[in-house]
């Protein structure tokens, strides 16, 4: 049976954001020129867990056990929340955060994570089997609209889920990008190509020809970029 683009996309970005984890995880990454590569790290991750609550958890909470399903992924995703801001505190010399070791914290940050990928999979297979495949695009690409505009940090002590979710997500992405902005961090403006334009992600998803070469936009940030900008 053929994945849909819902699957796939859920697919890519696990993989991207466990591809950000790798170089964050080496011991160097501590050091002043390379908190770049923490901070990308973070953001992705932050971005990421917001738009899903945002946008994916409405269809989830559909299903038969929905309610279920979603106590269980917010419970998660706090979790994972925390342990990114002790990871955030460790590498920026928050005295609070220094008691739990670098290990300790990477160690809760992949299980967390392996736990968010196995509920995401299972959850985007029942909505694709339960959605029409054109409302799975159409919620495919409003989910990674929502994580260009997501709060770059995480806030687990905020609500994550309805209305109040959604402000607060609101409202915390212009204090993040604020502050961000305020402290020299490393974050994205743009970190995928937005599925309607010609990205490399877009073409993956629904099949058609890609022309060689395809430039990267001008307003994606990377940690290269940012380094050479320095």
């Amino acid at each position: 049976m053929t994945a849909s683009t819902l699957e796939l996309a859920l697919t890519y970005e696990h993989a991207r954001i466990r591809e950000l984890s790798e170089p964050a995880h080496h011991p160097a990454a501590a050091h002043p020129e390379r908190r770049h590569q923490t901070d990308w790290f973070y953001a992705i991750a932050a971005q990421h867990l917001a738009a899903a609550e945002d946008v994916l958890l409405p269809h989830v909470r559909r299903l038969p056990d929905g309610d279920d399903l979603v106590a269980r992924y917010v419970g998660n995703a706090k979790e994972l929340e925390r342990s990114l801001r002790f990871l955030k505190g460790r590498q920026y010399g928050d005295s609070r955060m220094q008691d739990v070791t670098s290990r300790e914290v990477w160690h809760s940050i992949d299980r967390l994570l392996t736990q968010h990928e196995q509920m995401e999979t299972a959850y985007s297979q029942r909505l694709s089997d339960e959605m029409d495949d054109a409302d799975v695009n159409t919620l495919t690409e409003k989910l990674l609209e929502a994580e260009e505009v997501a709060p770059t940090r995480a806030h687990p002590y905020s609500p994550h889920t309805g209305m109040a979710g959604r402000l607060a997500h609101r409202m915390w992405r212009l204090a993040d990008i604020t502050w961000d902005s305020a402290e020299g961090r490393v974050v994205p403006t743009k970190y995928h190509v937005h599925p309607k334009r010609d990205s490399a992600l877009s073409h993956y998803l629904y099949g058609t020809p890609m022309e060689e070469n395809t430039p990267m936009p001008e307003n994606t940030r990377t940690p290269e970029k940012e380094q050479g900008a320095q």
